[in-house]
């Protein structure tokens, strides 16, 4: 029986789309240094959350941003308690992908951290990025202050009159955070872990690099 380049496509979008990642994953590479919950406490750090599709990319984004320290892969914005990945995936949580950003804010301000964000993805495709379709890759920031949320709003607009966006073109969620749940522990530094893997060569790297080369001066030495 022959294919359509439909369902072609189709399968393709599929074998290389974040939900297609089983459990079981633990990584090729399993020298990544990690830095502990209480090493994070104990610094003078700041948090915030942001969703743009596969928590993957965006945590990778993040932390090759000087001034982060970790990113955390996680799920928040749904209705549903300690959810899990399958549950998430399947969008039956309302969940996002989201990751949760340690930052010094002496080296790194919220507003850039809003700018790598926008520089890193397509804030006018709803609820897909890539070929992650789904609320659960929708664009989104939770903020935890109204300071944070005046940043956010203030920038949409000078992009929206600034960035060759029109009025409305820009579809991103801008709520309070609620609760952020730490996703499974293979989800956390995914890419860094599974170079080889379909989805990180195919996607993530690429998104990565994209992002790098359009910020150089953000990035950590050896970036």
């Amino acid at each position: 029986m022959k294919l359509s380049i439909t369902g072609i496509v189709f399968s393709f979008v599929f074998l290389i789309a974040c939900t297609s990642v089983s459990a079981e994953k633990t990584g090729d590479n399993l020298n990544v240094p990690k830095i502990t919950q209480s090493q994070l406490d104990s610094m003078n750090l700041k948090k915030a959350y942001f969703a743009s599709g596969c928590f993957w990319c965006v945590e990778a984004i993040f932390e090759s941003v000087e001034g982060v320290h970790e990113a955390v892969s996680g799920y928040s914005g749904g209705y549903v308690k300690n959810p899990t990945y399958q549950q998430v995936s399947a969008k039956r949580t309302g969940h996002a992908e989201t990751v949760e950003v340690y930052y010094d804010p002496e080296v790194v301000s919220y507003e850039t951290l809003v700018k790598v964000y926008y520089g890193s993805h397509d804030p006018t495709t709803k609820n897909r990025q890539g070929p992650d379709v789904g609320t659960p890759y929708r664009s989104v920031i939770f903020y935890q202050k109204n300071e944070e949320k005046k940043i956010i709003t203030d920038y949409i607009t000078y992009l929206e009159s600034e960035g060759g966006y029109n009025k409305g073109d820009i579809v991103t969620e801008v709520v309070p955070l609620d609760v952020f749940y730490r996703a499974e522990e293979y989800h956390q530094d995914f890419e860094k872990r599974n170079p080889n893997y379909g989805y990180v060569k195919a996607v993530s790297i690429p998104r990565l690099r994209r992002f790098q080369k359009k910020y150089p001066e953000l990035l950590k030495k050896g970036h």
